[in-house]
């Protein structure tokens, strides 16, 4: 037996909560029935989604796809130059973070839904690496401001937060390096905007233990069995030590009365 929700993620179809609100809509029957929030299913019964019908679990498919600029993280076929369509993968795949429009660079796909919401939950910290080119020569309090957090707002997204510290570094006289650890819209353009600086070119090098390396723009490929399994323990590792963290603060907030 299985929870509903969690047979879709492993199946590749959606993540959990996108699960939940397919249930909550009527799109999703078990045996032609109506499927409920929480139910369980067991191997046999047929689960459809709208039209489709649900096989269980699937081979794990994990791409490293250079995504060029131009082309838009989103599932929306009526969008034109959505990722899906420009990747034109055989099964279907999407997106662990997004690249905004004008970016480019590592993007990682797949259909292991799991894998998914581990890379995304912030609270885990997974790093992502970018290479950035900025219109101004990069000063050494530039990169300390940048390093040490920036206030970025957006009034009509409701965005006023200080971003996390990271790690910035010099690579040209108008590129550098940066390390987040979280992925706020459009985070490292608006910490630049703040700082009088507008981005040229933002390329993502890196997420986790995944490299862009010498793949060309447009170009995917499969990760390596050694990068899978670093990847998957990484991704645990941080599920883990968000659990934990959780689990301390509401410890912290019980002894002090919170």
């Amino acid at each position: 037996m299985m929870r509903l929700n969690k047979y879709l993620s492993s199946a590749g179809v959606c993540s959990r909560r996108e699960a939940d609100r397919l249930v909550e809509s009527g799109k999703v029957t078990v045996d032609g029935i109506r499927a409920v929030p929480g139910m369980q299913v067991e191997e046999g019964q047929i689960v459809r989604v709208g039209r489709r019908v649900i096989q269980g679990r699937q081979e794990k498919i994990v791409l490293a796809v250079n995504k060029p600029a131009g082309i838009v993280c989103t599932e929306d076929m009526r969008v034109r130059n959505n990722i899906i369509r420009f990747l034109k993968y055989p099964v279907r795949v999407t997106y662990a973070g997004r690249l905004d429009k004008d970016s480019e660079g590592l993007l990682l796909m797949t259909n292991d839904g799991e894998l998914i919401n581990r890379i995304m939950r912030a609270r885990h910290g997974h790093e992502k690496e970018y290479k950035v080119t900025v219109d101004k020569s990069v000063t050494d309090e530039f990169l300390r401001q940048m390093s040490e957090g920036v206030r970025i707002t957006d009034k009509e997204k409701g965005l006023d937060a200080v971003t996390r510290p990271c790690r910035a570094d010099r690579i040209g006289k108008y590129t550098f390096s940066i390390v987040l650890t979280q992925g706020l819209n459009r985070q490292i353009r608006r910490m630049c905007e703040s700082l009088g600086y507008q981005v040229i070119k933002l390329v993502r090098v890196r997420v986790m233990n995944i490299r862009l390396g010498s793949l060309k723009s447009g170009n995917y490929r499969k990760l390596t069995e050694q990068e899978l399994k670093e990847l998957y323990e990484q991704a645990e590792a941080g599920e883990i030590a968000g659990v934990n963290s959780a689990f301390e603060s509401r410890g912290t907030g019980l002894l002090s009365g919170r």
